[in-house]
């Protein structure tokens, strides 16, 4: 199996509110490619005369090895453990302490299969598992499709950090008529730049409809 942002995202959802009482604001995501890390939970740190505040986070999870939903789930479980801990500062005696082992432990006993530290020696390659050669190649791109009022159409390859900024810009550019928002693994998009600004490629009206009707929805 391979996760896809949709999936990410709604997974983070179910388990924000099923065991952590809805409380984790959602974060930024991404998927990657990594050999060693599973899954990963970084953020941005900075001092008040008060307190140390963590805040920006971002949850990432590697599809380069192919696994089945529910190992997908406890390695995000994992990530959402080390998240709760930073986000409500709570001091633990290590990185996976004891307060990371109560909760784990917890979560466990629910029925999931997360470990300190996970080994990938008897995970297969996604790009080899059961045939599927060509997913060594797929990459996840973040889409935006845009409707200008004078009938042009564009496609643009975002960059997810920046995503949030265009939508709000967007909003309020008379010009354009309609823009949403999608994930794909489609080739077609691997030579797009990822850009953090509004520009993209013009494609024809049949390219724009084929494009944005195959690829997945996606809301900000």
């Amino acid at each position: 199996m391979q996760i896809t942002l949709p999936w990410l995202r709604a997974n983070f959802q179910t388990f924000n509110r099923r065991y952590f009482d809805g409380g984790l604001p959602e974060p930024r995501y991404h998927i990657g490619r990594s050999r060693t890390r599973l899954g990963s939970l970084s953020f941005k740190r900075k001092r008040t005369w008060r307190k140390v505040v963590n805040y920006d986070y971002s949850l990432g999870m590697s599809n380069y090895y192919d696994q089945s939903e529910h190992q997908f789930q406890s390695v995000l479980l994992h990530e959402m453990i080390h998240y709760s801990i930073a986000y409500t500062g709570i001091r633990d005696t290590s990185p996976h302490g004891v307060v990371f082992r109560g909760i784990m432990d917890r979560l466990n006993r629910d029925g999931w299969d997360i470990h300190v530290t996970t080994s990938t020696r008897d995970l297969g390659n996604a790009a080899t598992a059961n045939g599927a050669s060509t997913v060594r190649n797929r990459q996840q791109h973040l889409v935006l499709a845009i409707e200008m009022r004078d009938g042009h159409h564009f496609l643009s390859v975002v960059n997810p950090h920046f995503a949030r900024e265009l939508n709000n810009r967007l909003n309020s550019i008379p010009e354009v008529s309609h823009h949403s928002w999608f994930v794909t693994d489609d080739s077609w998009f691997n030579n797009m730049p990822r850009v953090r600004s509004l520009r993209g490629r013009r494609v024809d009206t049949a390219t724009y409809i084929e494009k944005t009707h195959a690829m997945t929805p996606f809301t900000l």
